[in-house]
This record gives C-alpha cells, sequence and structure tokens, in this order.
C-alpha cells in the first residue's frame, strides 16, 4: 500500500482511517527502516477491529450515549499516540454530527435532476436549517466536551489536530460552530483542517461561499484535503477534475501550507500522476 503511494512520486503519506490493524505492524517496520516518513494520520487510525470498512464517523464525541463518546475518545488517544509514534505532526478529526435526517443527500440528488431552483429545493433546506437549529445545542456541547479532553491528551504528546471542514450539513462542526470551536481552543494545538472537495459541496448546494469561507478562516489553517468536486456533489475527484476554483483559493492560503492528496480509490494512476504533473506546473509555490 505504501510502497503504490510512494512509487506515484509521493515522499509523505497520511494514514486513513480505514488503516486495519493487521496493517500496522508493516507500516510501522517501513517506517523504522526510514523509507516512509508520515505527515499526518485520519481518527481513528487504526480502525477499531469490530469495525470492517473505512468509517471515521463509527463512534462520535457528540453521541447521547456516554459509551459510545468514552469509546470515541479511547480511540481518538490510540490515533495521537500512533501518530507520535510514527512521527506525524497531525491528527485530523471528525466532530460528530446532529441527529436529523441526511439533507444533504436528498439535496444533492434534488439539484442532480434540475430541481435546485424549485419550491421543493427551497422548502427541503429550509426545513434542514430549521431540524439542525432545534437540534444541534445537546450534540454540539457534548462534542466540545469531550474535545477538551482531546485536546489536553495531544498537547500533551506534541500533536497537532486539525479539525475538519464537513461534507454534510447535518455534521459538526457547521462554520460557525467552526468559528466556535477555533475560539475556544486556540494555538498550537488545534487548527482548521480544509478540505476542498467538502466545502465545494457546500458551495455547491449555497449553504456558503468557498472563497468567503476561505478568507475568513484562513489564519487557523495548519492542513488541507486536497481533491475535487463535480457539481452537485461528486466529490474525491483528482484536482483539475472538477468545480474547485484553485486559481482563487490558494492565493488565501498561509505560506508553508501541507496539502494532502486524498482521492477516490477509483482514480487510477494516470489520473493522480497527470493531477500531481498539473499542480506543480500551475502552484509551483505549493509543491
Amino acid at each position: 500500500m505504501i510502497q503504490e503511494i510512494l512509487d506515484l512520486g509521493f515522499e509523505n503519506v497520511e494514514l486513513g482511517h480505514g488503516i486495519r490493524l493487521s496493517l500496522v505492524d508493516g507500516i510501522l517496520k517501513m517506517h523504522e527502516q526510514g523509507k516512509v516518513k508520515f505527515s499526518s494520520l485520519h481518527n481513528f487510525c487504526p480502525l477499531p477491529v469490530e469495525i470492517t470498512r473505512a468509517s471515521p464517523d463509527c463512534y462520535q464525541i457528540s453521541a447521547a450515549s456516554q459509551s459510545e463518546r468514552d469509546r470515541a475518545m479511547r480511540h481518538t488517544f490510540q490515533t495521537i499516540d500512533f501518530a507520535k509514534r510514527l512521527g506525524a505532526k497531525f491528527v485530523v478529526m471528525h466532530l460528530g454530527g446532529v441527529p436529523i435526517d441526511d439533507y444533504t443527500s436528498k439535496l444533492v440528488k434534488m439539484a442532480e435532476v434540475g430541481m435546485m431552483m424549485t419550491k421543493q429545493f427551497v422548502r427541503t433546506k429550509l426545513e434542514a436549517v430549521k431540524a439542525r437549529e432545534s437540534n444541534q445545542a445537546n450534540p454540539f456541547f457534548r462534542a466540545k466536551e469531550c474535545f477538551k479532553r482531546i485536546v489536553d491528551y495531544a498537547g500533551e504528546r506534541g500533536i497537532k489536530l486539525g479539525v475538519e471542514s464537513r461534507h454534510s450539513y447535518e455534521e459538526i462542526p457547521s462554520e460557525p460552530e467552526m468559528m466556535d470551536v477555533l475560539g475556544d481552543f486556540p494555538p498550537p494545538t488545534v487548527g482548521y483542517w480544509h478540505d476542498f472537495g467538502h466545502v465545494q459541496v457546500k458551495h455547491n448546494l449555497s449553504f456558503l461561499d468557498h472563497v468567503a469561507w476561505m478568507q475568513k478562516v484562513a489564519p487557523r489553517l495548519i492542513g488541507c484535503h486536497l481533491h475535487d468536486t463535480k457539481w452537485p456533489g461528486r466529490d474525491h475527484m483528482a484536482p483539475f477534475d472538477g468545480d474547485v476554483e484553485y486559481d482563487k483559493l490558494l492565493p488565501l492560503i498561509p505560506p508553508g501550507m501541507l496539502f494532502v492528496y486524498e482521492m477516490s480509490p477509483r482514480r487510477t494512476r494516470d489520473e493522480i500522476t497527470a493531477s500531481v504533473a498539473k499542480w506543480k506546473e500551475r502552484f509551483p509555490q505549493w509543491t
């Protein structure tokens, strides 16, 4: 797995939330032999043994169940310890969700068939906003209370936590919640992790303006997941194969930023190498 990434020309690797426990020994061996460097880990890593596929939200720190929150924190602590062992500086975090219907998928499907300007689309979107606002307070409070313990644990070990921008309107944090979290948890332990594809989906559904959001949150940015989105909601495409306006967004990003290619496993070697070549040509200062 790692050798395939290195063969594509990458020198640093982010371990994702689908890394099974059975892969850990091999990963450690390559690390100890100096064959690979790790930039970051995406929580949970390794994957809890009882979970059979990549699932970063299998346990949520926003959950009503105390046992689920405890399990989420325990696996997060393990991820932080693994990052420390591998010399990775960052752990990418999700903070849970609000238990309402999956309005984002409904809106994407409606947009796909040309319904975005219809009254039905607007009614569904308003229903989503009302449902989230009515139900967000307790899950967000629980998420922040758990996050405090996680921040303390990471800070003691010198690991930075990147709170990732979310794909779905139902997930935590929303953009206002993100600013709340960043206000309560200052640097150096906590920062913002920008996912270009996730934010573009929200932009396409008119929940936010991608450029305006980047302007607002860029001072707290510590890392980025780089992938593209084909309108309205097909993300994890190779960069430059979708609608993300990198030319407008990258000038807003502080220098020295970490960019992590995060594409679907369905992307081919040719798609990836072509995208990387174009990236190096258009944005040499970010290479």
